[in-house]
């Protein structure tokens, strides 16, 4: 066995080098220093290169001997740890090339940011009062999905009494119950899968359901019952516009089963949010949102296998609504020197919307 590194630097100075950079991430892979990222960016830390049995010794020091064997066992490792006065984070471990474990933890607040924290459209406060249906928040991994949809359970913990339960892969956000009650479900600990988690849920009395990620038919097809049988259903996708979702869902019905998935999403949905992180000008990053909110006329659509022509029905009477196209967005934030008109089309999932708009 290789021998480690006797000054290796420890894990919880490592997370405590996360916090103090207000990164998001770190990364522990062999063949290179420890390097977190920064606004978006990765950047190494000024350290020697770590071995696979640097990251070893540095990582097992956080995880049980259970979890050692189902790392072992798998390949992989998913989980959440909070250490006090530090912080909480989400960490996967990984197997690399040469049996080489590898790392990457993410950090979660420990402070549950409000809505007006994230400076969300105010459309937000509206949605998350309504009694049943289906709120999507969707993007690519690292867009703020997770925090987005925390601070939306927030928003109706300070102000409802409702049963919220979260079933996640790892919990993420760990509410304190002030007007609500929380119950957290980490799967694969306390239930064996999503799909069986919220089948039990419907029997826990809930009012709203959480689902971490709609990954598969079964978890889908529960989701949308869910919602159809009054719960507000909570749940997120890695789609990058709000027609992407909704085709997405469809499409994860066989043929003969998406005419009556069209006429369930056409009651049940009640908000599709679709967001992406721009780095901003100077340092930050900033939320870019596409807003679809159910009407009558969206729901037509959805119904009659229209879906191509909600984009258009997004850009009615937006007053009234509180739709925004993702372009919307973008243009918003140029115009307010936020981002720049490169970055926009970097992000941009309708470019050739957008470009003329920027003279390009």
């Amino acid at each position: 066995m290789e021998e480690v590194q006797r000054n290796l630097v420890d894990i919880e100075t490592l997370l405590k080098t996360v916090v103090f950079n207000k990164a998001s991430d770190l990364h522990l892979v062999s063949r290179s220093a420890p390097q977190i990222r920064i606004d978006g960016t990765l950047r190494p830390l000024a350290m020697d290169p770590l071995k696979g049995t640097d990251i070893e010794y540095i990582c097992y020091a956080l995880i049980t001997d259970a979890q050692k064997s189902a790392l072992e066992e798998n390949k992989e490792l998913d989980f959440a740890i909070e250490l006090p006065n530090i912080g909480r984070f989400r960490g996967n471990y990984y197997y690399t090339m040469n049996g080489d474990l590898a790392a990457a933890f993410r950090i979660i607040p420990i402070d549950i940011p409000s809505l007006d924290d994230l400076k969300a459209p105010t459309i937000f406060k509206e949605v998350v009062k309504h009694e049943k249906g289906m709120i999507l928040v969707t993007g690519p991994t690292g867009s703020g999905k997770s925090t987005t949809l925390a601070a939306m359970l927030n928003e109706i913990n300070l102000n409802e009494r409702k049963h919220i339960i979260t079933v996640e892969d790892p919990v993420e956000f760990v509410h304190t119950n002030k007007k609500g009650l929380f119950s957290h479900r980490n799967v694969g600990v306390d239930t064996k899968s999503y799909a069986k988690a919220l089948k039990s849920a419907l029997r826990e009395d809930p009012d709203i359901i959480l689902v971490g990620e709609l990954r598969d038919r079964e978890t889908i097809s529960t989701a949308i019952t869910a919602a159809e049988t009054g719960h507000l259903v909570f749940g997120t996708l890695h789609t990058n516009s709000a027609i992407q979702t909704i085709n997405r869902i469809i499409d994860s019905f066989e043929g003969g089963e998406q005419l009556q998935v069209r006429n369930m999403l056409s009651v049940s949905l009640t908000a599709v949010i679709s967001q992406s992180l721009l780095p901003k000008i100077g340092s930050g990053r900033l939320a870019i949102h596409e807003i679809l909110i159910n009407n009558n006329a969206i729901a037509n659509l959805i119904r009659e296998n229209k879906v191509h022509q909600i984009y258009s029905q997004m850009q009615l009477n937006q007053q009234v609504t509180g739709m925004m196209t993702q372009t919307q967005s973008l243009m918003k934030a140029i115009r307010a020197n936020q981002i720049t008109k490169e970055m926009a089309m970097r992000y941009s999932t309708n470019q050739q919307e957008l470009a003329p708009l920027l003279g390009m």
